[in-house]
């Protein structure tokens, strides 16, 4: 990865090496922030962001949520995004918007405390380089994921992701590619970053909400266009063991994208990547590179007008 031109913190495009902060920002000694991952991806009609409405979205409620202050709304959020992507004259990026508590004074309280934000784009490709399209091995992880009665999973907070860290350098240093967290009572929850769909007797099978997963904007997106395939698809409960027989198996989220699994703790997981696997990913990318008429509601141009696939304009 390399670092781009422009970063916007707070209203300011800020060159990339001048984006600083105090050594005494809450955020960082109390991990009190909460961001977003999304990308942008290159498009026969230009740039564009995918479902980055529903990415900030998801980032109101989370500050909402941890009452978080927010000082600008989602329209000046996009159309800073847009502008961002545009000033470092990039035609895909990943882009994190990140909400944080700033610097005043030492302490855990954040009443009273500046809330800052800044919007990061980043030249990032593949987050498994080669084995995105071939496929990972996994580990089940000793670390457990993070309760709601501890921290809301559906939140992406800073804190959550110590956990993550964890279990990825638990798995990483065992052999392994990715770790694959259980909730507290042995339900299969989701990866360190990624949510976790398996194939069982032809359906499509992802952990609930209840079993600590984020709510990702990726899942829903596979879940919809499953169903768009005449792919049954069951939100419940997994066990470990279902897993290790699966079908297929594979993880998703903006940085992950689609990810085939082929194995979980040395079980070989059918003949990964699998067919319906495959027909998921190769569908995904056809939507977010813009392929699919159907689904352009979900991609944020960053020229506003663009031209559709049969060379007529879309506005």
């Amino acid at each position: 990865m390399k670092p781009l031109k422009k970063i916007w913190m707070d209203g300011k495009f800020v060159n990339w090496n001048d984006a600083k902060i105090h050594v005494l920002t809450h955020g960082l000694h109390y991990a009190t922030a909460i961001f977003e991952g999304m990308r942008c991806y290159d498009t026969p009609a230009g740039p564009a962001i995918f479902r980055m409405k529903d990415h900030y979205k998801r980032f109101f409620q989370g500050a909402k949520s941890y009452q978080f202050d927010i000082n600008y709304t989602t329209d000046e959020l996009m159309k800073a995004t847009r502008e961002l992507v545009r000033i470092n004259g990039v035609r895909s990026c990943y882009i994190r918007p990140i909400l944080y508590v700033g610097y005043s004074e030492i302490g855990i309280s954040t009443e009273g405390k500046p809330f800052e934000l800044s919007i990061i784009p980043i030249d990032f490709s593949k987050y498994f380089g080669k084995k995105a399209e071939l496929g990972i091995k996994c580990m089940v992880s000793s670390w457990r994921r993070i309760s709601t009665n501890v921290l809301s999973p559906h939140v992406k907070a800073t804190a959550n992701y110590l956990n993550s860290a964890l279990a990825k350098r638990e798995a990483m240093n065992a052999g392994y590619d990715e770790a694959i967290m259980l909730s507290h009572d042995g339900h299969v929850s989701e990866g360190t970053g990624e949510n976790i769909f398996v194939v069982r007797n032809g359906e499509l099978v992802t952990p609930p909400l209840h079993d600590g997963v984020l709510a990702g904007i990726t899942r829903q997106t596979v879940m919809e266009l499953a169903r768009e395939l005449d792919l049954a698809v069951n939100e419940r409960s997994i066990l470990r063991d279902e897993i290790y027989t699966a079908e297929e198996m594979f993880l998703c989220g903006t940085a992950a994208e689609i990810t085939p699994v082929l194995s979980v703790d040395q079980r070989v997981i059918g003949k990964a990547p699998g067919p319906i696997t495959k027909s998921i990913r190769e569908e995904y990318f056809n939507v977010v590179h813009g392929k699919d008429e159907r689904y352009l509601k979900w991609l944020d141009f960053i020229d506003r007008k663009r031209t559709g696939n049969d060379g007529t304009d879309i506005l």
